[in-house]
C-alpha cells in the first residue's frame, strides 16, 4: 500500500478525417467527417429482411436519417443530427434495396409455441434460411443486411420470456429425458421428426444470439433493429410517452447511422496519440451450459489494435470452470494456442509482432495460464495482465453539485487504482445519470507496467464502441461486449467461426 494519490486523466481525443481532433464523436463526425472518409465512399447497397410492413417502415426511417434531425431540448448531451450522407459521406442506394419477405402469419404461428427452444429456433430460422439462401445465390451483392424485427419477437425471444396461456397455444417439443437420446425409434418418420425437434435444444434461448451464431459461418453482416426503436409513434398511445421518447430521436439516429457506417467497412474515428504497436486482448469465457455441475466453457480473445478495430479468436471448449473459485482458467497448452492465434493475426496484418500486449480479464490469471501466455509471446512481445472489474463498494464524493469528473484516478497501490469512467463531463456541464457512479478497479496482476498509463489506456478504450455514437462507455471495449460475444460463441453446439472482425458479433 502507498499513500493514496489522486490524479486526473484528460478526456482522450479522437481523430477524424484529415487528422482533425475532437473529444466527442458526434462533434468530430459533424465537423470533420469519419476517419475513413477516403476509404468508404459513394452509394452502398443495404438489404432489408422482415415483414412487408416493417420493411416499409425501415426504408422510411433510412430516408429520414438521410436528412437533419433536430433535438427539441437543445441538449448538449444529445446534439442535433446532420444527416447520414452529410456526416459520413456515403448514401444508401434506395433504387436498389434487396428485400427478403418474412410472412407475418409464420411469425404468429411460431409465437404460439409454448416451448421456448422450439419457438425461438423456428423464429430465427425464418430469417437465417432466407439470408443464407440469398448469400449462396448472390444475385445482387449486399454490403449489410438490416434485420428488422417486430416487438413481439423481442418480447418473446429472450431467455426468460413466457407466452400467455391461450387455447391456441401449441405444445410441441421434447421432454428433457428425450433430448439428445441415442435410442433409435422404430419408424423412420418418427425418428426424423424427433431429430428435427431435437435440433432446437442445441441452441441458446435467445433470438439475437442464436441468429448471429447461425450466420457466422456464412460471414453475413447484420444489424438487428427493433420495431419500437424506429416506429414508437405508432406503437405508443400515451402522448406524454411519445413526447419523452422524441427527445432521443437524435441519439438513435447517431447510434444507428454510426453502426451502419462501421459495418459497411468504415472506421468512424480512432484514438489520438495512441501508443503504437500496442495490442489489447479481452479474454472471453462462457459456460456451454448453465448447470453448476458442468465445467465446460468456451474461451475466446477479442483483439483490439491501436486503430480501435478488433477481431475475435475462438479457442477450444474445455473444463475451464472452477466452481470453488467461481473463475475460468485455461490450461497451459490452450493458453499458448489462443494467444498464438492473436499474435499471428497481428503479424499477418502488419508483418511484425506488437511491442506490448495487455490482456484484460475480470479475474486473476493462474500460474499455468500465465506460463502459456508467456511461452506464446516469448521473444516476440512484452505481455502484461490486467484485471478490470466494476466496484460498487467504493465511491468518491466531493462537495459540489455534481460527482467527481470522469477520468479521476485514485491510486492506492503501486499496481492498483480506482478509475472513474463515469462522472461529471465538462463538455456537457453535467453528469450522465443522477446517482454517484461506481468506479472500475484496475489491477496489474502479471508483468510490469505503470498503473497511471494502464488507466489512461483503459479510459481511451471506453471511447471505441462503434456500435453506438456516444461520448464514452463505463467499461473499456475489451470487456464491453465480452458477455455478448461469449453468448454468441456458445449459442449453439458446433458453431463454426474462423477469425472474424468484431462487427460480425455486435
Amino acid at each position: 500500500m502507498i499513500e493514496p494519490i489522486l490524479n486526473y486523466i484528460n478526456e482522450p481525443f479522437l481523430t477524424f478525417a484529415n487528422g482533425q481532433k475532437a473529444i466527442d464523436p458526434r462533434d468530430g463526425l459533424m465537423l470533420f467527417g469519419p476517419f475513413d472518409h477516403k476509404k468508404v465512399q459513394g452509394q452502398k447497397t443495404i438489404g432489408i429482411i422482415g415483414t412487408q410492413t416493417l420493411r416499409k417502415i425501415m426504408i422510411d426511417y433510412l430516408k429520414k436519417i438521410h436528412l437533419p434531425i433536430f433535438n427539441s431540448e437543445k441538449s448538449v448531451a444529445r446534439p442535433n443530427y446532420s444527416g447520414f450522407e452529410a456526416v459520413f459521406g456515403i448514401s444508401i442506394n434506395f433504387n436498389n434495396i434487396p428485400q427478403l419477405d418474412i410472412k407475418q402469419q409464420n411469425i404468429d404461428k411460431f409465437l404460439k409455441y409454448t416451448d421456448p427452444h422450439q419457438r425461438i429456433h423456428n423464429l430465427v430460422n425464418l430469417y437465417v434460411d432466407k439470408l443464407t439462401e440469398y448469400s449462396n445465390k448472390e444475385e445482387v451483392p449486399v454490403d449489410l443486411w438490416i434485420v428488422v424485427i417486430p416487438q413481439s419477437i423481442y418480447q418473446f425471444g429472450r431467455p426468460n420470456s413466457r407466452i400467455k396461456k391461450d387455447e391456441s397455444n401449441v405444445s410441441i417439443g421434447l421432454k428433457p429425458k428425450d433430448r439428445n437420446s441415442n435410442m433409435l425409434l422404430l419408424f423412420p418418420d418418427q425418428q426424423e421428426e424427433r431429430d428435427i425437434l431435437n435440433e432446437a435444444y442445441q441452441f441458446e434461448i435467445n433470438f439475437h444470439n442464436q441468429l448471429k451464431a447461425k450466420i457466422l459461418s456464412s460471414k453475413i453482416i447484420t444489424q438487428i433493429i427493433r420495431e419500437d426503436k424506429i416506429n414508437y409513434e405508432n406503437l405508443l398511445t400515451d402522448e406524454k410517452k411519445i413526447t419523452e421518447e422524441r427527445k432521443f430521436d437524435t441519439a438513435k439516429a447517431w447510434n444507428i447511422s454510426n453502426a451502419l457506417y462501421y459495418k459497411l467497412g468504415g472506421l468512424p474515428w480512432k484514438l489520438d496519440a495512441v501508443r503504437e504497436n500496442v495490442c489489447y486482448l479481452g479474454l472471453v469465457y462462457k459456460k456451454t451450459e448453465t448447470s453448476d455441475k458442468n465445467k465446460n466453457a468456451c474461451c475466446a480473445a477479442q483483439m483490439f489494435l491501436d486503430s480501435g478495430d478488433g477481431m475475435v479468436f475462438r479457442g477450444n471448449v474445455g473444463p475451464y470452470w472452477n466452481k470453488k473459485t467461481g473463475e475460468f482458467h485455461l490450461p497451459k497448452q490452450e493458453a499458448i494456442q489462443l494467444i498464438s492465434k492473436s499474435l499471428e493475426a497481428f503479424f499477418d496484418k502488419f508483418k511484425f509482432y506488437p511491442a506490448e500486449i495487455f490482456i484484460h480479464a475480470k479475474t486473476y490469471f493462474d500460474d499455468n495460464e500465465w506460463a502459456g501466455f508467456e511461452e506464446a509471446t516469448a521473444e516476440k512481445s512484452k505481455i502484461v495482465g490486467i484485471r478490470i472489474r466494476e466496484n460498487n463498494n467504493f465511491k468518491l464524493y466531493r462537495q459540489f453539485q455534481y460527482c467527481v469528473p470522469r477520468g479521476t484516478v485514485l491510486q492506492y497501490d503501486d499496481n492498483k487504482a480506482y478509475l472513474m469512467t463515469k462522472g461529471f463531463i465538462p463538455r456537457f456541464k453535467t453528469q450522465i445519470g443522477v446517482e454517484t457512479p461506481n468506479s472500475l478497479e484496475i489491477a496489474i496482476t502479471r508483468g510490469n507496467a505503470e498503473i497511471y498509463q494502464v488507466c489512461k489506456d483503459i479510459l481511451g478504450l471506453t471511447k471505441l464502441n462503434y456500435n453506438a455514437c456516444i461520448y464514452g462507455d463505463g467499461v473499456p471495449v475489451t470487456l464491453k461486449f465480452a458477455e455478448s460475444i461469449g453468448e454468441i460463441l456458445t449459442a449453439g453446439k458446433d458453431i463454426t467461426a474462423g477469425v472474424l472482425p468484431f462487427k460480425h458479433y455486435i
